[in-house]
């Protein structure tokens, strides 16, 4: 059900365990230092402000910072605190007011005694009456001080905007606000927060934090008949339910009740991320626009009150114990059977769709994409957000200590019984339930909610690995699957770098334009001018084994190699040699420009570097395994292989990188214009790599490529 509060919509997406919408005012602690806020404020402001005045404006912006009011009293970012944001309820739609300090369309004529009252009743100056979507009663446990101070930011630290507020949209008999006052009597509890004095002042601190500015609870908290929250704090009579999890707009707000250590819900707020996961949708405005901007002091204490309150078993039953230190470790097959990640269709899906961010352990990349393992998310009874993230996506929050915000694609070109398995099988791996697959069913009704695109934007069919298992040979193709997906770890004496097969051919060469191998053995024997005669598939896969991979070649009759190809026919569908099959290959660039490498270099520090390594050096896990293979080096493709060349790179790098960054199914790759993918393939195909001793018998009776190496 939609609950009439606007910030309900700030909650949590797919790994992405607690939307911790966190923020307030401090009574105990001095303001924050100037130059993390006063730089905030215009400068006409900062100039016309006397130096004593400054310091309570100051306190005042990160009490509404804090609080995120812009979230709710912004609709146009020329115009913040403006109003005009639609806020939908069950009953109809409100608008957020303008609350510039305009005298004539804002709250510039508010005294203090009105502001206060709005805030803590819900009562406007001209006695109008306010809907619970202005979270009046967790305002109303505000202090005096940060009440005074909030005030006086807004009066003075704000331009005025001249902006009228919108009619409220809902009919009778819900427009008539007289009826606020019955709720406010039957619900308000005015009082502000009292302290408990047998708790440490950082518990205090933390607990006015959340059950205040933060109101926390309008996301997380169960809500009654009357659309109230069920419990304001963890001693009222129904001090159990509160934050223990609630299911908002088909999303779910998990349980915050000891969910994680401090520090971890104190990195969440300040990064976006954790060991745990990260937030996205609304919660990435939340944390950009405020909860990175909490004091060290405060996040610490938010953590400490939360990791207080004893768990909701309801709602995460079988999670992590919340003492445990550790990074989460990821759960793998069980003994004694077949590894359901290359047994079943969900597993081969995830293989397909999922692991090249999320990995095959659901270990994640640490600092770049969620972990699986341990995940809330994953474990939670309720699986609204497992799917809703599925079908529209993800982004993650861009904070000054992680700048790039990455994205994860919708997946709605997926049929609702792959984005089912897919689901059940993460979360019988990683989150410990086996005991609920999530059916179709559950698929198509949120599927119908949120409206997810409809399907691929290219005439390219994506093929599904999991259709390999109706096979006859589906045992012989899963091994051609996996030979691609994990080249270097099943042919050791093959590899001589850190690249598979799926390094260059994406997703097992499934991805349009990422040199795919839809079709590929039809078109085989064929000429190749490189070796200047006709060659077979089994030599053109040894041509990457030797240059891509710096290694050695298969034994043509050997069973890999017969599994390479199976995979490979199987990939050839009814393809004929003079068919033109769409997505082929990986493009072209414009041949007539010229490559500019300074340019590439700053390119691939913004826009590479965060996944191949700031020396084009790969990336490692914890336990030194490569997750993503460098560009350049001893461990990188020779000056032999096709990527070597600057504009072949080129045209890959334009389609196909950098991966999550945009909403291209099915990674979320390219957005380079030509000139950028040239640019920033000169300045890494120029770097040093291995020698290939083979390159003077390359190209004997045709003209070289003017991009050649050699």
């Amino acid at each position: 059900m939609k609950l009439p509060h606007s910030c309900l919509r700030r909650v949590i997406r797919w790994l992405l365990p607690a939307s911790l919408v966190l923020a307030a005012a401090a009574p105990a602690l001095a303001a924050p230092p100037a130059n993390t806020l006063i730089d905030d404020l215009p400068d006409t402001l900062q100039r016309a402000l006397d130096p004593a005045v400054r310091e309570q404006v100051q306190r005042g912006r990160y009490v509404a910072r804090l609080g995120d009011c812009v979230a709710c009293h912004t609709k146009d970012r020329s115009k913040p605190m403006a109003g005009g944001l639609a806020l939908e309820t069950p009953f109809g739609v409100l608008y957020s007011t303008n609350i510039t300090p305009d005298r004539k369309t804002g709250i510039g004529g508010y005294t203090y005694e009105q502001f206060d009252r709005v805030m803590r009743e819900g009562v406007a100056a001209d006695g109008h009456r306010l809907y619970p979507a202005m979270p009046y009663p967790s305002y109303a446990k505000m202090s005096e001080p940060d009440m005074r101070s909030l005030y006086l930011y807004l009066m003075q630290g704000v331009q005025p905007v001249e902006q009228a507020n919108a009619p409220l949209g809902m009919s009778f008999p819900f427009n008539q606000r007289w009826g606020m006052a019955l709720w406010n009597m039957a619900f308000l509890d005015a009082t502000p927060f009292q302290a408990d004095l047998s708790k440490s002042p950082q518990w205090n601190r933390g607990a006015y934090i959340v059950q205040g500015l933060g109101h926390c609870g309008a996301c997380h908290t169960p809500r009654g008949i009357g659309f109230q929250e069920k419990a304001m704090s963890e001693a009222d009579r129904n001090g159990a339910l509160f934050l223990s999890g609630e299911t908002v707009e088909n999303w779910r707000a998990l349980s915050l009740r000891g969910l994680w250590q401090p520090e971890d819900v104190a990195q969440l707020l300040k990064t976006g991320a954790n060991r745990f996961g990260s937030v996205a949708g609304n919660m990435v405005d939340v944390v950009q626009h405020s909860t990175q901007y909490l004091t060290d002091a405060d996040l610490e204490a938010i953590g400490i009150y939360l990791a207080s309150l004893p768990r909701a078993q309801r709602e995460l039953p079988m999670q992590m114990p919340a003492t445990n230190n550790a990074a989460a470790k990821p759960a793998g097959p069980q003994a004694g059977g077949p590894d359901p990640l290359w047994s079943t269709r969900g597993g081969l899906a995830y293989a397909q769709f999922c692991a090249d961010c999320h990995r095959a352990d659901g270990a994640g990349v640490k600092d770049v994409f969620p972990t699986l393992a341990g995940n809330p998310a994953l474990q939670s009874a309720e699986p609204s957000s497992l799917i809703h993230i599925m079908l529209t996506g993800w982004r993650a929050p861009q904070t000054q200590s992680r700048p790039h915000a990455l994205t994860m694609p919708s997946f709605a070109a997926l049929s609702d019984q792959e984005i089912a398995e897919i689901l059940s099988f993460a979360r019988a791996r990683w989150g410990q339930r086996s005991d609920g697959a999530i059916t179709p069913a559950q698929v198509r009704r949120m599927r119908a909610q949120v409206a997810g695109p409809a399907g691929e934007a290219s005439s390219f069919v994506t093929p599904r690995l999991a259709d390999m298992l109706s096979e006859k040979n589906a045992s012989q193709l899963v091994q051609g699957a996996r030979l691609n997906i994990e080249t270097r770890q099943m042919l050791p004496g093959h590899v001589g770098n850190a690249l598979n097969c799926a390094s260059c051919h994406l997703n097992a060469g499934t991805v349009a334009d990422g040199s795919p191998y839809v079709g590929v053995s039809a078109f085989f024997p064929s000429y190749a001018p490189r070796a200047g005669r006709v060659i077979t598939l089994q030599e053109r896969i040894n041509g990457c084994f030797q240059r891509s991979m710096n290694g050695r070649p298969l034994p043509p009759e050997g069973e890999e190699m017969k599994a390479m190809l199976a995979y490979f026919d199987w990939m050839r569908r009814a393809t004929r040699p003079d068919d033109k099959v769409a997505g082929r290959g990986m493009g072209k660039i414009n041949p007539r420009l010229t490559p500019d490498p300074v340019n590439g270099q700053r390119l691939y520090a913004a826009q590479c570097a965060l996944c191949h390594g700031k020396q084009g050096e790969g990336v490692k896990n914890d336990a030194g395994q490569w997750v993503y293979p460098p560009l350049w080096g001893e461990d990188s493709f020779n000056i032999g292989a096709g990527m070597a060349r600057t504009y072949t790179a080129a045209a890959f790098v334009k389609r196909n990188m950098p991966i999550a960054f945009h909403a291209r199914f099915p990674l979320g790759q390219g957005g380079l214009s030509d000139q950028e993918a040239l640019d920033v393939a000169e300045f890494f195909t120029h770097q040093p790599r291995p020698d290939f001793a083979a390159k003077v018998k390359d190209w004997p009776h045709d003209r070289k490529p003017h991009d050649a190496r050699y």
